[in-house]
């Protein structure tokens, strides 16, 4: 149980100055509302780096002095988790300045909210720790998280998107001058905004995207934006989000959508930056120039890359009764794993596999989570939401390795994966 003591308030005001006195580094916001019951994203501006790298990030109930460093740290009593590596979308932007996506799991929401019903604050912590790359003090800076729901007063950011075709298949395979189906975008989000953007496509032979060109407009510093790689727009789109956490955006026009040359096309989802009162960083604040940077429609990963391919698909292999399983690797059925972990399954390659697809459900049958990997791979990494859609339930894996025309060649038995505390049968 946490200890409290009870100080005068002009006291508690003055101890807080001393300690944060002797930082140099600001951030803006300094404070930001969060979703008590889903995961939260912000924009934040760091100013005042000098010759100073940001390493981890920790969200935690209560501060206490970081001397002989400078600055508050988290209690390590009261700690609620870690930035993921894979969230960090941190940049050095301007010399002295840093951007840093906030990106919170909904389980540290959640531990948050349920030590705020034993009776401690309702408000918690993030922290960011900068080194110095001249031998000088760590520093530690603290952004302040106020429990709230999901609506109008919570930064406008995309926590969760997801592309499909009307089609029941992993792969679309489309005849050369056909339509495809009607394709949408179902995005979970908090906060309210007008959300801009557009559909475009990499054509065959076209340079690929890289991970930084998926990423909306907002995740980038000021001085990054408008630089991402463009393709072949295909329409445009502008409409508001009201307060409700989730929305279907129809896709462009299949008229619009070429079928004309083979090959393997790929349907991008690009998001633009839109003014938001409640994501936006003063630069002023933290030394950093004069003007507020606007970061509407943030997302702390980039958007997902729908694929079709035209031409027609075909299959001289014998069907999947006949052949041998799809052998798996790691992990070992049963095997225990952490419930907020990203975890890397692996297989035996199928040399004429032109896909796997990876699928994950509860014991019962419940689809829980698919993925789709290229020819040639023989691992995939899970995002660390995968127990959490599970709602901590246990979960069975398998692989299926596909051929050019989506026919299944062989598949994997089904293999558990346990969350750390549930024992396996």
């Amino acid at each position: 149980m946490r200890s409290r003591i009870t100080l005068p308030l002009v006291l508690v005001t003055i101890t807080y100055a001393a300690l944060t006195a002797d930082a140099q580094i600001r951030v803006n916001p300094t404070g930001v509302n969060v979703n008590t019951q889903g995961a939260t994203t912000a924009f934040l501006t760091f100013g005042g780096l000098h010759g100073q790298l940001a390493v981890e990030a920790f969200w935690c109930g209560a501060l206490i002095s970081a001397a002989p460093a400078r600055g508050l740290r988290c209690d390590p009593s009261t700690i609620f988790g870690q930035l993921p590596i894979r969230y960090d979308q941190s940049r050095i932007s301007a010399g002295t300045t840093l951007t840093d996506i906030m990106s919170i799991p909904a389980s540290v929401s959640r531990r948050a909210y349920q030590d705020a019903e034993r009776g401690n604050k309702s408000s918690f912590f993030y922290v960011r720790r900068f080194v110095s790359t001249t031998g000088g003090a760590d520093e530690y800076v603290a952004v302040t998280c106020r429990l709230a729901g999901g609506g109008a007063r919570v930064p406008f950011a995309l926590t969760d998107v997801a592309l499909s075709f009307d089609a029941q298949t992993p792969v679309l395979f489309v005849e050369p001058e056909a339509n495809v189906p009607p394709l949408k975008a179902d995005i979970a989000y908090n906060g309210t905004g007008r959300l801009r953007g557009r559909w475009e496509v990499v054509l065959p032979g076209d340079e690929r995207p890289a991970p930084e060109d998926l990423l909306t407009e907002a995740t980038l510093p000021p001085e990054q934006r408008g630089t991402q790689r463009r393709y072949t727009e295909l329409q445009r789109f502008d409409v508001f989000l009201p307060p409700t956490g989730r929305i279907a955006i129809p896709g462009p026009d299949v008229s619009r959508v070429p079928t004309t040359v083979e090959g393997t096309y790929l349907i991008l989802l690009r998001i633009e930056v839109t003014d938001d009162k409640e994501a936006d960083s003063d630069l002023s604040a933290v030394g950093a120039g004069k003007g507020v940077v606007h970061s509407g429609a943030v997302a702390g990963f980039p958007m997902p890359a729908l694929r079709y391919v035209v031409g027609a698909g075909s299959s001289d292999f014998p069907s999947p009764q006949l052949e041998q399983g799809l052998t798996l690797l790691l992990p070992r059925d049963n095997a225990t794993v952490g419930r907020d972990s990203a975890v890397t399954v692996s297989w035996l390659e199928e040399r004429r596999a032109a896909l796997y697809r990876v699928e994950f459900e509860t014991d019962d049958g419940v689809p829980v989570f698919n993925a789709v990997a290229p020819g040639g791979a023989v691992t995939y990494q899970t995002p660390s939401f995968l127990f959490e859609r599970a709602s901590g339930k246990p979960l069975r894996w398998r692989v299926i390795a596909l051929d050019f025309g989506g026919v299944e060649m062989r598949r994997s038995r089904w293999r558990r994966l346990n969350p750390v505390g549930v024992q396996g049968n």
